[in-house]
């Protein structure tokens, strides 16, 4: 910390001791003959003592056997000089002060300022946001007899934006069918009284049509759940501040459930999702050298997205569920899962969209949109990205590279906006079933071939993940076991055996490193197999031992 004079002096005083040039002499001996090494810098040297003394054996080729002394000498040099600069700077700011050259009043009131801005029991506190107040006042509500009347209205609020999206889907399904009725009529006619151009026409006006209405009702569901955000918000701190007044008699009323004011989904509508049967098995372990941390595992035949579904039908399993995560959503007991993803950040395709679509069901009620985080996402990765390349492109580390790096360089500028595999982001949601955050890792077409190592990126992908959850109190983490959603034809039983011990050995490593990481809490990790018929049928009844000779090889992995 250090307090300025008036710039126009002090960068008098600065001129007069930096810039300047000297010389780092340098003798050594070599069999009788002695040689002298003289080097100019410019002080402040801003590069580091180490990297230089590099460049100058290389730059004039001295022996190696005096790159320990060449360094000593030069790291001495620097830091002498450097001290004597800033004691000739420091002598000339105490003569400028005493001869009147500088106000007294205005230099200790910037060093009062300087103090008090660097010195943090004299920070001014933060001022609470309104996410803050409001994130502590449904802490409160959900901790009490009103949690009920909160469920109750969020499923009301779901059941109202699923409809929304089910006239959405019935619409756009109409209109396609329309189109595709219109463009068998034109390709009939192909040839005869068309021609290739008016088929293109047509295409791009259906496209067109597509994209308006898909666009109108964005639109409509963008407002719809803003409109239900503010209202829900508006509506908690209401009965937050009513509760907190004793003499409101009407609160008992606001707060009392009457299950016939709340809409119930129409079954008619298809838009339910099936409970399917889940298989699965559970243990408990007991990881660390010295001190025990014990550990829940769970093996569990079920889909991902099983876990941030609603169940539109409002029943008692669901509501407990549903209760479970918002008590705890502003806790140190949070809930994660790992979504595979590719290395485009949207959510355009295959489980992403999927995910978003689950996510637009339910109004998010705490976080930012889906859509938003993702833009977050993508702009702190366009970032990372732009600083990376501007840190490969400098000269003094491109300089004497190999062509390995080029290629990183050439990969990084061509893939400017994508993230690599074993990276991954994180969106924070309120408004599924069972988790609070989402960790998206990418990975690539190497984790479907059976070749892949403890090394590989989707690994170490895991164990950062497994670090995030230590450092953020998720306490709970579900994975993808054989770390793919689908199963494919090359995806075999011993593929699959093998695939399994390889995540249980290295996430058993990762989970022992943890008790260094957070001190030993102990967690749920629940690895789910996907819902192919033939694994699951193969892993959990047909041959049970395979489960349980996995479930000794699993023990004895997890077991010190």
């Amino acid at each position: 910390m250090t307090a300025t004079l008036e710039p126009d002096k002090m960068k008098a005083n600065q001129d007069k001791f930096y810039g300047r040039e000297r010389e780092f002499v340098y003798k050594f001996n070599v069999g009788s003959q002695c040689f002298e090494l003289t080097v100019p810098l410019k002080f402040p040297v801003k590069e580091n003592p180490n990297n230089l003394h590099g460049r100058l054996m290389l730059l004039h080729n001295l022996p190696c056997f005096i790159e320990s002394d060449l360094k000593e000498s030069l790291s001495q040099f620097i830091e002498e000089e450097s001290l004597r600069d800033y004691d000739r700077e420091a002598e000339a700011a105490l003569e400028a002060l005493k001869s009147g050259e500088v106000d007294l009043h205005q230099l200790t009131s910037a060093w009062a300022k300087t103090y008090a801005e660097t010195t943090l029991e004299h920070a001014r506190p933060e001022e609470p946001s309104w996410d803050e107040d409001f994130a502590d006042v449904y802490h409160d509500l959900i901790h009490s007899p009103a949690s009920e009347t909160l469920l109750n209205l969020e499923h009301n609020y779901f059941v109202s934006i699923s409809e929304l999206i089910g006239e959405r889907d019935v619409e756009l399904k109409k209109l396609r069918e329309r189109q595709g009725a219109e463009m068998d009529k034109v390709m009939q006619e192909l040839g005869k009284s068309l021609t290739d151009q008016d088929v293109n026409s047509l295409a791009a006006q259906h496209f067109e049509s597509q994209q308006v209405l898909e666009n109108k009702w964005t639109s409509e569901l963008k407002q719809s759940t803003a409109i239900q955000k503010q209202e829900y918000q508006e509506w908690v701190i209401k009965l937050h501040q009513d509760l907190k007044n004793p003499n409101n008699k009407s609160i008992s009323e606001e707060i009392k459930v009457q299950p016939s004011q709340f809409r119930e989904s129409v079954e008619a509508n298809g838009r339910i999702y099936e409970d399917q049967r889940k298989l699965e098995e559970s243990f408990t372990i007991h990881l660390g050298a010295q001190l025990k941390t014990m550990h829940n595992l769970r093996l569990l035949r079920a889909d991902m997205l099983d876990f941030c579904k609603h169940k539109r039908n409002h029943r008692s399993g669901v509501k407990l569920h549903r209760l479970q995560t918002a008590l705890s959503l502003y806790s140190a007991s949070l809930c994660g899962l790992v979504l595979l993803v590719d290395n485009r950040i949207n959510s355009y395709s295959g489980i992403k969209r999927d995910f978003a679509t689950v996510c637009q069901e339910c109004t998010d009620f705490h976080f930012p949109r889906i859509e938003e985080q993702l833009e977050i996402v993508q702009q702190v990765v366009l970032y990372a990205r732009t600083q990376r390349r501007s840190k490969l492109k400098e000269p003094n580390d491109s300089g004497n590279r190999n062509g390995g790096n080029d290629d990183k360089t050439k990969n990084i500028e061509r893939n400017y906006s994508n993230i690599l595999p074993g990276e991954f982001y994180i969106t924070r949601h309120s408004n599924l079933s069972e988790i609070h955050v989402a960790f998206h890792l990418c990975v690539d077409d190497n984790v479907r071939s059976g070749n892949i190592t403890a090394r590989d990126p989707a690994i170490m992908g895991l164990r950062n993940i497994l670090k995030v959850c230590c450092t953020h109190d998720i306490t709970t983490i579900s994975i993808p076991l054989l770390l793919v959603h689908d199963m494919s034809e090359e995806m075999t039983i011993p593929w699959c055996l093998r695939r399994a011990e390889l995540v249980f050995k290295c996430v058993k490593g990762f989970m022992m490193e943890m008790a260094s990481w957070d001190g030993g809490i102990s967690r749920t990790v629940q690895f789910l197999v996907p819902q192919a018929p033939f694994t699951s049928f193969y892993l959990f009844q047909k041959q049970p031992e395979t489960l349980h000779s996995c479930a000794p090889r699993w023990q004895d992995q997890w077991d010190p």
